[in-house]
């Protein structure tokens, strides 16, 4: 009898006590050497770094390191399980940082329940990092913590759930209107989901030129509107830019007449059913992101609905929508060109360079978004955002071409590669047992 997953996964994981840890990239030679690398020569870049700050992009590693922030308070579809138990989690996006980005993540798991507790730890620890991922982050509290570390920090922070969702979720869609004949400025999108996912793909969409009076979000209790009850800041927000039409109900209402279902919802199935899609526009695209199970069940049910396009975000299903095709390229950019802050100019050319990918690859109906194998993404999204970087004036390097990160990124990613083949060649990574 074959093993499972979840056996296979807790026997590797038990045998290699995690993911990540940590190498040198300096040469040693001899013992001599730590004359130059420690004391007495490592004295001399602290000097120079104490007389100008920005120097430590250039002496140390802050230029790629990346903290992987979690409070464990919703991690994946398990909930709020604590920071011991989303390590596995924060390690695994270490994991995806190195091998996609060669970006130097390390997972920070806090035991703090406070939004300014969060906020606290994380400008302690900031002068080691060049870029701060914030990850499984219960709402509202994210609210509070990213912005206020965005507007606190000379560093880009993401929030992974909202920016990194909202761009991988961007991208699916710039093609996918491609694909159907219709414009983003002119079609209605409702989300299903007014969580931090839901809201920020809502706003990044709008930013992208979306209308926002055509767009319709639905939260518990169905549609939000202003007869809904006082909700927090982000939704009040959203509630005075969209639904013109001032339209009440549930999901059913929701999708009447939309040409795009976004899904940021919990697990399904029968979250939409077949019947709501059938409501939908002509040539519908449906987009059920959430896992394990998405909100149809599965793909063949919104088709049989008559959605023209369907994505999800499983790996065993066409075009999966997954934020790995975009973080560690949004940061390798952002990190070349030591970036100060991050904004949705810079996101919005992230989702444009995903989606070029996968145009120049040949769309289909099965086939809007790279797959995180993609030798051609990460380089080339690296140097998008490098360049959009520079061009709204986030960047402290703005001498950097987009042609150089490009080459850059895809040899050190080929060779970061080549590297971890040699250690399992000779021995040093051992492979866990078949």
């Amino acid at each position: 009898m074959s093993k499972s997953i979840k056996d296979i996964s807790l026997q590797w994981h038990r045998f290699t006590h995690g993911k990540i840890q940590v190498n040198l990239k300096c040469p040693i030679t001899s013992f001599e050497d730590f004359r130059i690398w420690y004391t007495p020569g490592v004295a001399d870049p602290c000097i120079e770094i104490a007389k100008n700050e920005e120097l430590v992009y250039e002496y140390t590693n802050k230029a790629n390191n990346v903290a992987v922030v979690s409070d464990g308070t919703r991690v994946l579809g398990l909930g709020k399980i604590g920071p011991m138990a989303g390590m596995p989690v924060m390690e695994g996006k270490a994991l995806l940082f190195k091998y996609l980005g060669d970006v130097d993540a390390f997972p920070i798991c806090l035991d703090a329940h406070d939004p300014h507790q969060i906020v606290d730890a994380v400008k302690w620890i900031s002068p080691s990092f060049g870029g701060i991922n914030l990850e499984d982050i219960e709402s509202p509290k994210c609210y509070y913590v990213f912005d206020k570390l965005s507007k606190e920090l000379n560093i880009p922070v993401i929030h992974d759930d909202r920016q990194g969702t909202a761009v991988v979720v961007l991208a699916a869609l710039i093609n996918a209107l491609k694909v159907v004949g219709k414009k983003l400025k002119d079609v209605r999108i409702t989300i299903i989901g007014c969580g931090a996912a839901g809201t920020a793909t809502a706003e990044l969409l709008m930013a992208a030129e979306a209308n926002p009076k055509k767009m319709i979000l639905t939260d518990r209790s169905g549609i939000i509107s202003p007869n809904s009850p006082k909700m927090d800041p982000v939704k009040e927000k959203l509630i005075r830019l969209t639904n013109e039409e001032r339209r009440e109900g549930g999901i059913k209402e929701a999708l009447k007449d939309a040409d795009v279902a976004i899904g940021l919802s919990s697990s399904g199935p029968g979250i939409i059913t077949k019947d709501m899609i059938r409501g939908m526009a002509d040539k519908s695209i449906v987009f059920a992101l959430a896992n394990p199970v998405p909100e149809i069940g599965t793909p063949e049910e919104a088709k049989a609905g008559g959605a023209a396009i369907v994505a999800t975000g499983r790996p065993d299903y066409p075009n999966q929508v997954n934020n790995s095709v975009c973080f560690p390229g949004i940061f390798r950019g952002m990190l070349d060109v030591w970036a100060k802050g991050i904004n949705d100019a810079i996101l919005i050319a992230a989702a444009y360079e995903i989606a070029n990918v996968a145009e120049e690859d040949g769309l289909s109906v099965d086939y809007i978004i790279p797959r995180m194998d993609n030798l051609e993404l990460y380089p080339r999204e690296a140097a998008a955002v490098a360049k959009a970087t520079i061009q709204t004036g986030m960047a402290r390097r703005k001498d950097e071409r987009p042609e150089d990160i490009y080459e850059s990124t895809k040899q050190r990613i080929s060779r970061y590669r080549n590297a971890l083949k040699e250690l399992i060649h000779i021995g040093y990574l051992q492979l866990p047992p078949k």
